[in-house]
């Protein structure tokens, strides 16, 4: 199971009965296909799906059904179509109950940078920083360090922030930690053989950790 793999099983199981949850571009479409059986949600996509399915088989792909990322989608039962006022207004109306987002840096206040690094052309924000504060619970996926090794998790962003105090949850291939308004990072899981010192070394924000910790379940 490779990291990316990983991260998104366990996101999956963050997922309870009834809620409306929306995945972002990228890693976070991938939960679609690892949601437990027993659990039913209703998936939103912003460009205007609610009751995304599983992505479509190869030669049954329908041109008019893609999510935001632009993945050719199936739909469940009871879904429905809408324009972009109306799926925006569900998600700035706070009827979302959760959103799964990637993330460039996440520091230990919940805030989060997730749509630009300075010196590179971006297209814009998008709809992430609607769905950060207008979502009940944001959830981020990513992996613990980027591409040179540096840690992702700090004490303080460095890139410009999408939005502050929004970051709930943050699971990545090393650990399972949530943000504790007022006090910082809790340490409630880590990846099968690793050590507290491990994801530490990995993390520059200082960890608390869990009475409860245990091994990420995956």
């Amino acid at each position: 199971m490779n990291n990316r793999e990983l991260i998104i099983r366990r996101i999956a199981q963050e997922f309870k009965d009834g809620e409306v949850v929306n995945l972002g571009i990228g890693l976070p479409t991938m939960a679609v296909d690892y949601i437990p059986e027993n659990v039913n949600i209703m998936l939103q996509a912003e460009n205007g799906i609610v009751g995304v399915g599983p992505k479509a088989a190869p030669g049954k792909e329908r041109v008019d059904c893609i999510d935001s990322g632009g993945n050719y989608v199936t739909t469940v039962k009871g879904a429905c179509f809408l324009d972009s006022a109306l799926s925006f207004s569900i998600i700035r109306g706070g009827h979302v109950d959760v959103t799964v987002l990637g993330a460039l840096e996440v520091d230990e206040k919940g805030n989060l940078a997730n749509w630009m690094i300075p010196g590179k052309k971006v297209p814009g924000m998008g709809g992430a920083m609607d769905l950060v504060v207008g979502a009940k619970r944001v959830i981020v996926a990513m992996e613990h360090v980027n591409k040179n090794g540096a840690p992702k998790i700090l004490k303080q962003c460095k890139l410009p922030l999408t939005a502050v105090n929004v970051v709930k949850t943050i699971v990545t291939e090393k650990a399972v930690i949530d943000v504790i308004p007022g006090k910082g990072l809790m340490l409630k899981e880590i990846a099968p053989g690793l050590s507290v010192e491990d994801v530490q070394k990995a993390t520059e924000a200082e960890l608390i950790v869990s009475p409860h910790l245990k091994t990420m379940a995956v």
